[in-house]
């Protein structure tokens, strides 16, 4: 599967942005599909995922509260929409599927096996 995330940009603090990731094939909705970041200088770190039926879904307690995640799996489409934006936010925002048979929506990034691109979200001070 390939996938396509779009929609980030800049923002000033306490603003919103809602993420799009379009993926390819016919199978998306058997994925378990997540969204990271990366920030300069730091490590890439979980912020959320949904599981296949958007029955589940789970969060980085860094954006609990104000980041939601969703899909459509008839548009082939996660979004995550965030919201109250900060300036730690700031990163590259990558979406991810899991083609694993697992039920649990996994923070570990090596669990997923599709990445897309990334777009980047910067959000002003």
């Amino acid at each position: 599967v390939q996938l396509q995330a779009s929609g980030g940009g800049l923002v000033q603090a306490g603003g919103s942005l809602r993420l799009s990731c379009v993926a390819s094939g016919r199978t998306f909705s058997s994925y378990i599909m997540g969204w990271f970041r990366q920030a300069p200088g730091k490590e890439r770190e979980f912020v959320g995922g949904i599981n296949r039926s958007s029955g589940n879904t789970r969060y980085a307690d860094s954006v609990k509260g104000r980041f939601t995640i969703s899909r459509d799996n008839a548009k082939n489409t996660v979004y995550l929409q965030m919201n109250k934006l900060a300036p730690e936010d700031t990163a590259v925002y990558y979406c991810a599927a899991d083609g694993s048979r697992s039920v649990i929506v996994e923070s570990d990034g090596t669990r997923y096996d599709y990445w897309g691109q990334g777009t980047q979200v910067t959000v002003s001070s």
